[in-house]
Formats: C-alpha cells, sequence, structure tokens
C-alpha cells in the first residue's frame, strides 16, 4: 500500500518534472470551485509547493473526504511556498457568466500570491488574462499535485464561508448542501424566498424569482 501512495505522488509530479527539467522551480497549480452552487461566491487558489514535494493523499478535492480535505488544507497552507485565493461573488457572475467568473478567480489568485509563480498549471481553463507562461490540463485536479493542492485550498475555503452563510440563514441548510440544486436547497428555497447573494441568472433562480419575488435579508 505505501509503494503505491508513492507511486502514485511521483505520476501527480509528471507535469512539475518536465517543467523542472526545463529550469522552473515555482510551478502554481491553480483550481476553481463552485461552478454548480445556486448561492455564492466561485472560489480560486493558486499554490506553489516545494520542488518535488510528497504529500500522500493529496488529490481531486472532488474526492476527499471533507475530514481529509482539512487535513490537507492545514498541511499545504504550512509547507507551500505560497498560496493565492481568489473569489467572484454572485452578483459578478450573474455579470460576465460563470466560466469567466471562474478565469477571472484564477487571475486573482494568481495576482494574490506572496511569491509569483514562474508558470502556471491550471485545471482545463484556458488563462488568456494572466503574464505568465501557463499550460492548461484536461481532469489536472486528478493528474497534477500543484493542481490537485489549488482544488484543496479552494475547496475548503469556500466551503467555510458557506458555513458562515448558514450562520447567518440556517433555515437553508447551506452546511449541508453547500449552495448546489439539492432537493433540500430547492425546497428551503420555496419555503423562505431568494436571498440577494444568490446567482440570479441560474434558471432555478430566475424561475423562482418569476414566481414568488426575492427574499432580501
Amino acid at each position: 500500500m505505501k509503494e503505491r501512495k508513492q507511486e502514485s505522488v511521483s505520476d501527480l509530479l509528471k507535469y512539475e518534472k518536465e517543467l523542472y527539467n526545463q529550469g522552473y522551480t515555482l510551478i502554481g497549480g491553480v483550481d476553481e470551485v463552485g461552478r454548480g452552487p445556486l448561492v455564492g461566491p466561485v472560489v480560486a487558489s493558486c499554490v506553489i509547493l516545494p520542488v518535488n514535494y510528497s504529500l500522500p493523499g493529496l488529490n481531486d478535492s472532488k474526492k476527499l473526504s471533507e475530514k481529509k480535505r482539512d487535513m490537507l488544507f492545514d498541511i499545504i497552507m504550512k509547507d507551500a511556498i505560497s498560496v493565492g485565493i481568489g473569489v467572484v461573488d454572485a452578483k459578478k457572475i450573474d455579470e460576465i457568466n460563470i466560466l469567466e467568473a471562474s478565469r477571472l478567480a484564477m487571475k486573482l489568485a494568481i495576482e494574490n500570491m506572496d511569491v509569483k509563480p514562474e508558470f502556471v498549471l491550471s485545471d482545463a481553463m484556458k488563462l488568456t488574462n494572466i503574464d505568465i507562461s501557463y499550460k492548461d490540463i484536461i481532469h489536472g485536479d486528478a493528474l497534477s499535485l500543484s493542481i490537485a493542492a489549488g482544488s484543496v485550498i479552494a475547496k475548503v475555503t469556500r466551503d467555510r464561508m458557506m458555513y458562515e452563510l448558514d450562520k447567518e440563514h440556517p433555515e437553508y441548510g447551506f452546511a449541508k448542501h453547500k449552495g448546489y440544486p439539492t432537493k433540500l436547497h430547492l425546497e428551503n428555497i420555496e419555503k423562505y424566498g431568494v436571498l440577494d447573494n444568490y446567482r440570479f441568472t441560474y434558471k432555478p433562480v430566475s424561475d423562482l424569482i418569476k414566481k414568488n419575488g426575492r427574499c432580501d435579508k
């Protein structure tokens, strides 16, 4: 089992090692979370890990339990050379669409780093708005350790924001569904109304607004 874990970590450094061989050492891995939720921001994180860094268990955040993500979050924040976080709120998502909002969140995450990366690996996103060389990788959060780290930081950050929103409006159940359009969530919107930080252009929300109006609290 230990050997398989080590092989897995080595495989996740494939893209980083190619860049190390080209002379790059400050490689940022950037990913975003929160395209699907009906409420709240899209959040991105860019992480620069030490050269040949190893952290068994680190993988695409969607494949990890919340407990595991929280544990890895603390380790990454302690070990990383630099971490940047970008947040784009629901109003901006409605204004420019979720794809462009995700791209903007990644740009902000890179700009918010204390140490600027020399090269960026992104999870399947064309980064036309940055002045750094980059490579977009399909399913990058499962293929690159740096992107996986960005995925974990972004996911935990956004989840914690939803926990805070849950404290303000516990009747909506944000702590359970994190803003995704679950049956419970849709029932709660129908019952309590649409808050100001919902994404009004998302169809389930826009349909409910047409039907019941908004409920700004």
